[in-house]
């Protein structure tokens, strides 16, 4: 891109004709077949170390984050600095505007999670017959990864010795902002992908655009609103983002985009610090983050998997994929029945959790016939941290901004991208998740561990809101059942059941690569089953990080993503 142009790409908002003359080359299906195969042979890669390790969707942000290990920066720290710069590198699916979830555990196994949810206006709009799920009146929750990042690091100092400065943290995050990167694939897909919403959303243009074109992939893009804003955040801490001179422009960009929220609001969002859910597994523990996310379905899926000798079954076959759909079933009507914020509503955990109800879910399961499945899907988008210092602490974390690309709000000038989800609330009085005021709405984010003897052993976590506990199904039998390497385990085929962007059947979506026989056996046992593409980007964006008996570290990060993990 020239210098003329990008001095003017910011400053008009073109027709939605202009926009989608930019993209309607492209076909979504095919391009997704090409851009995965290129992406898989240069990504694919198993990274070990002994000292160290991070791995993100991003590489400049993986890279952020072995630079702060590599200084003497714990895994807290390094977390952060990845976080940041993919809020700079993936603003489709992350950014400052969102909300964040961690998981954090020293070697010895003591740990608590932060879950970092924004809270509804305290004042929503009047809303008639449904919350949009784009535009200002989406943009109806607080955002509260910053937070999440403020209340760890400060964890981090005070209880693991941290000593990275936080603006420190900050610098590579700066640096892509102000010099720019070079787009990834996944953003070039993702505006292709909308192109035809794209224009209606004139932030999303105004920002993300170059004068409604929609730049390819290696185009140098830059970002100085938002380098600005963090340069404030690096310089003044992660409160600024709540209080004072930021705060303030924040919620007067948003109530002028005609978002409901105001700087008290802002004012009040506070990550949660908590302990973590846990279930049984294998002879170890599978630890995750409490409602309204819903970390126990997650849990609820492998502890009904645990009643079974999933190794016993051939990794990939029809009876492997039946069993994990039909365990996903299972823990998802309890959760669509249960799980919604607890300040507001009773969420019986412990009993979703018992023996007994692990126990029925089992018995109910027929490994010969598909259960019927009536519910609705929930898209969303959002990446994969891991980190492992030399001293074996651990962080897990997600973070994203709900649908890819928001509500596709900025806040005014501060090149700060607001998520959608409030989106995920209903107006039924009766709902669990009915909008209240103050209240947290679900959350599909679930980051997780494995422990076995008390210690961390496994870090993993993945894109794909529903999709989330399926993808986390598949990659956790493969890595623990079958003791698959995590490269191999995140690039076997995968199922979503339910719909997707393009195909509105609640149907059974599984990767071409699982091979004609078991789609036909599948069928047989009553699943209506749509092939996707093999390395599919619905079938989520998965990373993990194992520890071996020895010490020594393994990782990877999804091929299907343009990720990857470093170790030191």
């Amino acid at each position: 891109m020239g210098s003329a142009e990008e001095a003017r790409h910011r400053g008009s908002t073109p027709s939605r004709r202009a926009l989608l003359a930019s993209s309607a080359a492209f076909g979504a299906a095919a391009w997704t077949v090409n851009l995965h195969a290129e992406v898989s042979a240069e990504r694919g890669a198993l990274a070990r170390s002994d000292q160290g390790m991070v791995t993100s969707p991003h590489e400049l942000a993986s890279q952020a984050g072995r630079e702060i290990l590599q200084a003497g920066g714990n895994a807290i720290e390094a977390a952060i600095a990845i976080n940041a710069t993919l809020c700079v590198t993936y603003p489709h699916f992350c950014g400052l505007g969102g909300d964040a979830f961690m998981i954090i555990s020293d070697r010895k196994g003591n740990g608590f999670t932060l879950s970092g949810i924004g809270q509804a206006a305290a004042k929503p709009l009047d809303y008639a017959g449904s919350i949009p799920v784009r535009g200002p009146g989406s943009a109806l929750t607080a955002a509260a990864a910053v937070d999440t990042w403020d209340q760890a690091f400060e964890f981090s100092r005070r209880s693991w010795g941290g000593r990275q400065p936080w603006n420190a943290l900050f610098k590579r995050s700066i640096q892509y902002a102000t010099d720019g990167f070079p787009l990834t694939p996944s953003q070039r897909f993702w505006s292709n992908f909308r192109a035809k919403e794209i224009g209606n959303w004139p932030d999303v243009v105004r920002v993300f655009t170059f004068d409604g074109r929609i730049p390819e992939v290696g185009e140098t893009f830059r970002q100085p609103d938002l380098a600005r804003t963090l340069t404030v955040l690096a310089e003044n801490g992660g409160r600024a983002f709540y209080e004072g001179d930021l705060a303030l422009r924040i919620a007067r960009g948003l109530q002028q985009a005609g978002s409901p929220l105001t700087a008290n609001d802002l004012a009040r969002c506070r990550a949660r610090n908590e302990s973590a859910l846990r279930v049984p597994y294998r002879g170890g523990e599978l630890v995750s983050l409490r409602p309204p996310t819903q970390g126990i379905a997650t849990l609820e899926i492998m502890g009904t998997l645990d009643r079974f000798d999933v190794a016993a079954i051939p990794e990939g076959s029809a009876d492997y994929y039946h069993l994990l759909v039909e365990a996903v079933k299972t823990a998802f009507i309890d959760r669509n029945r249960y799980v919604a914020d607890p300040d507001f509503v009773d969420v019986p955990v412990n009993r979703l959790l018992s023996k007994a109800n692990l126990d029925a879910h089992a018995r109910s399961i027929d490994l010969r016939r598909a259960a019927p499945w009536p519910f609705l899907f929930k898209p969303g988008d959002t990446v994969f941290i891991g980190a492992i210092d030399k001293d074996g602490n651990c962080v897990s974390m997600l973070q994203t901004v709900y649908f890819d690309w928001g509500s596709g709000v900025v806040a005014g000038d501060t090149g700060i991208l607001w998520h959608n989800r409030g989106a995920a609330f209903s107006l039924d009085p009766q709902h669990i998740n009915v909008l209240q005021p103050g209240k947290r709405p679900f959350h599909t984010l679930n980051p997780g561990m494995y422990f076995t003897d008390g210690r961390p052993r496994l870090l993993y976590g993945t894109q794909g809101a529903d999709g989330q506990p399926q993808t986390l199904a598949a990659v956790l039998t493969r890595l623990i059942d079958y003791k698959l390497d995590p490269l191999t385990a995140l690039t076997r085929p995968r199922f979503l059941l339910g719909k997707t962007f393009s195909d509105s059947r609640d149907s059974l979506k599984l990767e071409l690569d699982a091979g004609q026989d078991v789609f036909a056996e599948l069928a047989a046992r009553g699943h209506e089953i749509s092939p996707i593409p093999a390395q599919s980007p619905l079938a989520g964006h998965p990373g993990a990080i194992r520890i071996e008996s020895d010490g020594s570290i393994v990782g990877a990060h999804d091929p299907r993503s343009d990720g990857l993990a470093l170790g030191l």
